[in-house]
């Protein structure tokens, strides 16, 4: 465990969420005092003064949030830069698996990311209106967040004081492969019907944002997420890999393959968050976001060109299929 801890990595990363994690607790009380004196018809001084406050902490908020985003793939860089200290992990697949908190904590992470990203939106539409009339609206809405960074905080502490550096973890062969020729696919799918899921549903996100459905884009979007994720890692991934018995969502990420797991992760979930962003602004706040909308098709698109593109530059290099 100690050298978990003395690793260069996990000590910027813990020191960087421990920071930000005392800053969201000021903006936290902070926000619950605004809740309890806000009343923005009066014209009182200490109605004057909750607003210069309120400024204030949305502020720290923005940044803090948009911090967070940036500490998710750094999280991923640390995860797979452990795997040399512990037995058994060729990537972050073994580290992620290495105690019962990396699965709930990478979760957590990604659901917050989406959570906090739909707050700077609503945060950025009652910032250009006049009299504030979504401030106590994202104000429990992030109330609501904080408590999930609460136990996201937690987990991150439990998470890196219980790694084991004596002890052997699975690698992602076996978290990932086929054993005995069992189907890692859900539902009882197959590579064909897999990839036939894949692209019709792509098509259904961009038929629905085009047709400005936005409940079933939000659906939509979603089905296609975990879809994809499938896609990714028992198909377009070995054709990363360019072995058919390497399936592994973390492997891309290292420099062997150039770093592209970033790029193919990031194209996907920014797609669908703003795919889910915009529908949630359109349907619930009237904000039609015409350049988000064009902006997460552009990433989607990318996303799906990017892992064909693999496949297709296989074939023509060697012939045939993996």
């Amino acid at each position: 465990m100690n050298e978990i801890l003395l690793s260069n990595e996990v000590i910027v990363y813990l020191l960087s969420e421990t920071v930000l994690y005392i800053l969201l607790f000021v903006a936290f009380l902070s926000t619950i005092g605004l809740l309890r004196k806000w009343n923005f018809n009066t014209f009182t001084t200490e109605q004057f003064n909750l607003e210069n406050r309120s400024y204030l902490v949305m502020t720290i908020i923005f940044f803090v949030m948009l911090l967070k985003v940036i500490l998710l793939p750094y999280f991923v860089y640390t995860i797979d830069n452990l795997a040399d200290l512990i037995p058994g992990a060729m990537c972050g697949a073994g580290v992620i698996k290495a105690n019962v908190y990396g699965n709930p904590l990478l979760s957590l992470k990604i659901v917050i990311l989406f959570l906090s990203g739909i707050w700077l939106s609503i945060n950025q539409i009652d910032l250009k209106a006049k009299n504030y009339p979504y401030l106590k609206l994202k104000s429990w809405f992030f109330v609501a967040i904080f408590l999930l960074l609460s136990m996201e905080f937690l987990l991150d502490l439990l998470y890196f004081t219980h790694i084991e550096t004596t002890k052997a973890v699975s690698c992602c062969s076996v978290i990932f492969g086929q054993t005995g020729g069992a189907n890692g696919l859900p539902f009882g799918l197959d590579i064909p019907k897999l990839l036939m899921l894949f692209y019709l549903l792509y098509a259904l996100v961009i038929l629905t944002i085009f047709s400005d459905l936005a409940l079933m884009s939000i659906i939509a979007s979603l089905l296609f997420a975990v879809v994809a994720y499938y896609a990714v890692v028992y198909f377009f991934g070995t054709y990363i890999y360019e072995l058919p018995t390497h399936q592994c969502p973390f492997c891309m990420l290292q420099d062997h393959y150039y770093y592209v797991g970033y790029a193919v992760w990031g194209f996907l979930l920014l797609s669908v968050f703003l795919i889910i962003d915009g529908a949630v602004m359109q349907y619930f706040f009237h904000q039609y976001l015409k350049t988000i909308k064009r902006f997460s098709l552009l990433l989607l698109t990318l996303f799906v060109i990017l892992c064909s593109a693999y496949v297709v530059i296989y074939y023509l290099k060697n012939g045939v299929f993996l």
